[in-house]
């Protein structure tokens, strides 16, 4: 059990006007942290006292990485040799596979998931409140593959196979939905990719016309991580 819980969260955003997966987080974190902006070479330092470590979304591909990913890679291949805590969500999910898997782990999705899903869960787990199956917002385009020990699948949608994951008996967590960002958001985030042109904008219009369906289960992962 950690007492006192010293959090970074690593912002992968690449236009935070658009995204700001920072905002989406601190709402449901009740401790002190503080952000560094990836993308921009700001990764914070190992010897600074850190115990956890969020690892944000991002509209970069995994897949076709640009020059500043490389870094935090190591910075994660550091910090889990020295067993500290890392949860990733989308980006930060697959980035997390990348590091410690390797290339073969991450690829471009044949059926990309836009909107809100029904996640399965594969294992009984406090991480997402022992419950079977959840709803949480989703958007990517890349995802985790071919998993093997001691990675191990924690959620599945059809069309995703590895929707969450675990490194056993270490405290490393992969998310690959977005439990974080609210309803609002969501369609707001939506709304604004819409607006702005974005490729695929066909897909994001199809989940403004969804009816969303959010399970909170971001408090009970929140809980579940700081208290590992």
């Amino acid at each position: 059990m950690v007492k006192e819980p010293k959090v970074a969260i690593i912002d992968n955003s690449l236009y935070p006007d658009l995204y700001n997966p920072v905002g989406h987080w601190k709402k449901f974190l009740p401790v002190p942290f503080k952000a560094f902006r990836a993308p921009e070479g700001e990764l914070p330092d190992l010897e600074a006292g850190f115990t956890h470590f969020i690892l944000t979304g991002s509209e970069a591909s995994i897949v076709e990485r640009e020059n500043w990913v490389a870094r935090e890679v190591a910075l994660v291949q550091e910090a889990y040799q020295r067993n500290l805590a890392l949860l990733g969500s989308c980006y930060g999910h697959q980035l997390l596979a990348l590091a410690l898997g390797g290339e073969e782990y991450v690829r471009r999705c044949p059926h990309p998931e836009v909107g809100w899903i029904k996640i399965k869960t594969l294992v009984k787990h406090s991480l997402f409140d022992s419950q079977k199956e959840f709803f949480a917002f989703s958007i990517h385009f890349d995802e985790v593959v071919n998993l093997r020990p001691p990675f191990r699948p924690l959620a599945s949608t059809e069309a995703c196979p590895v929707q969450a994951m675990e490194v056993e008996g270490r405290r490393v967590w992969g998310i690959q939905s977005h439990p974080e960002i609210t309803i609002s958001e969501a369609q707001d985030f939506l709304k604004k990719l819409v607006d702005r042109g974005w490729p695929h904008g066909h897909l994001y219009e199809q989940a403004l016309q969804m009816a969303p369906q959010d399970s909170g289960v971001i408090k009970a992962i929140m809980a579940f991580f700081l208290s590992h």
